[in-house]
C-alpha cells in the first residue's frame, strides 16, 4: 500500500549509516506491525511507524545506534555526532558544516539545506500544513534561547538546535503526518510548540542526545485527546 511505501522510504533516512540490514528489517517489521497494523492499519494508526521502528531499535541495540557513525564522502568513523560533541564536550560545530551536510548523522538528517528546501516545497503545494513545522521550529528557537540563557551548560544555543540532529527533517516530514497530527488548526499549533519544548527538554536533561523522535512518538498519543478537547470547546453542546 501507499501508506507503507512512504514507511519504507522514511525510515532508513533516520538511521545512521553503518546500522546493519538485519537490523534495519527488525525495525522495519516492528514499526509496521505495531505503530500502524495493531491500528486497523493505514489511515488508523495513531503513531507514526517509521519513528516506532526508529525508536525500538534505539532501545534494543543502543550500540548500534550511538555509535560508528560515518562522515560524509569519506570512510573516516567517528563516535560523536554534532549534539552529542555539544553534551560532553561544549563544543560547537560549525554552522555551514551543519547546514551543507559535512558532519556525522543519519542518512536523511545531515543535508540541513535540502531538507528545508524539500519543506518549503511540500508545504507550498499543499502536502503538508505550515502550522507544524512552524510551531515545532519556533517554539524551539525560543525555549533553546531561554535555557542556554540560564544553562547554557545543559542547554545548547538555538541555531545548534535547530541545525543539528534529526530536528529539521522531523519537523518537516514526521511531525506533519496527517493521520498521527492534529486535524483542528489549534491543535496543529498546540501539537507543534509540545514537540519543541519537549525535544529540547530532552536533549538538554535526559540521558539521550537526541528528543525529537520522542517528541513526536509522545505528542501522537496526545493527538486524539488534543482534537477532542479543541472541538468540545469550539461547539459546546446545546442547553435543553
Amino acid at each position: 500500500e501507499e501508506g507503507f511505501l512512504v514507511t519504507g522510504l522514511i525510515f532508513p533516512l533516520v538511521l545512521p549509516p553503518t546500522t546493519p540490514l538485519w537490523v534495519v528489517a527488525t525495525g522495519c517489521i516492528f514499526g509496521v506491525f505495531f505503530g500502524k497494523e495493531v491500528f486497523g492499519g493505514t489511515g488508523r494508526n495513531i503513531f507514526n511507524p517509521a519513528l516506532v521502528g526508529r525508536l525500538f531499535i534505539t532501545i534494543a541495540f543502543p550500540s548500534i545506534m550511538t555509535t560508528s557513525w560515518l562522515m560524509p564522502f569519506t570512510d573516516a568513523v567517528t563516535s560523536a555526532t554534532p549534539l552529542a560533541v555539544y553534551k560532553s564536550m561544549h563544543t560547537v560545530t560549525p554552522y555551514m558544516n551543519l547546514l551543507l551536510g559535512n558532519c556525522a548523522g543519519s542518512m536523511g538528517e545531515t543535508f540541513r539545506l535540502g531538507i528545508i528546501i524539500g519543506g518549503v516545497f511540500l508545504i507550498f503545494t499543499k502536502v503538508s500544513n505550515w502550522r507544524v513545522p512552524v510551531s515545532y521550529i519556533g517554539s524551539v528557537i525560543l525555549f533553546a534561547f531561554l535555557g542556554n540563557s540560564f544553562f547554557p551548560a545543559k542547554v545548547a544555543p538555538p541555531v545548534l538546535q535547530i541545525l543539528t540532529g534529526g530536528l529539521l527533517f522531523g519537523a518537516m516530514f514526521m511531525a506533519t503526518d496527517p493521520v498521527t497530527s492534529p486535524f483542528t488548526r489549534p491543535g496543529k499549533y498546540i501539537f507543534g510548540i509540545s514537540c519543541g519544548i519537549l525535544t529540547v527538554l530532552i536533549r538538554s536533561f535526559s540521558g539521550y542526545v537526541e528528543g525529537v523522535m520522542f517528541s513526536i512518538v509522545i505528542m501522537n498519543a496526545f493527538t486524539p485527546l488534543i482534537d477532542h478537547v479543541i472541538l468540545m470547546m469550539k461547539y459546546r453542546p446545546a442547553k435543553t
